[in-house]
């Protein structure tokens, strides 16, 4: 394990039988099991609320401690708080971030993915990387094509799967920063 509890980043590998019979997709060791090419996770993450603002290890970060309100799972056209983008992750959110000046036919591409979909949250995330990187609580993907198959794959794999069992980002805070 390498400073900021990253695990290597994982090679893509034959499914087992656990990940196959309908194991908890949250347990690391299945996504360990059946990796996702490029997919980089996190562990020990903090799960504290804080009113404080958080400065994280990771951009866009991939958990920690967070504000007590969640963001609303949507598509949003401004960048969104971090703090709230992490409690949501906590509830099984996947957050697809974009750099600003993704074209507009890509972003839209996101858009049709996240719209109308539970657990789903899409931002565009000055400074970021890569042109999009799509997080979960503790993995994280960057990718350079909004077409990768691994975004499908990865929002299969986590969307809904957080560490807090039965929560949802269906309501919350709808706020976007400057």
């Amino acid at each position: 394990m390498s400073a900021c509890g990253a695990v290597q980043s994982q090679e893509v590998a034959t499914p087992t039988p656990a990940a196959q019979t309908g194991a908890d997709l949250f347990d690391p060791a299945v996504a360990l099991a059946t990796p996702i090419a490029g997919v980089t996770t996190y562990e020990n993450l903090s799960r504290d609320h804080t009113k404080d603002p958080v400065t994280y290890p990771q951009s866009p970060p991939v958990g920690g401690a967070h504000d007590p309100s969640w963001q609303r799972c949507k598509v949003y056209d401004a960048p969104i708080k971090n703090e709230h983008a992490v409690h949501s992750l906590e509830h099984g959110a996947v957050w697809i971030t974009y750099q600003p000046d993704l074209p507009e036919a890509d972003r839209a591409v996101l858009a049709n993915l996240v719209d109308g979909k539970a657990y789903l949250m899409m931002s565009p995330y000055p400074g970021q990387d890569a042109p999009v990187i799509v997080t979960a609580w503790g993995a994280q993907l960057r990718l350079d094509d909004v077409n990768d198959p691994r975004l499908a794959e990865f929002i299969s794999r986590y969307a809904g799967n957080g560490p807090e069992p039965g929560a949802n980002c269906d309501s919350g805070v709808e706020e976007t920063v400057k």
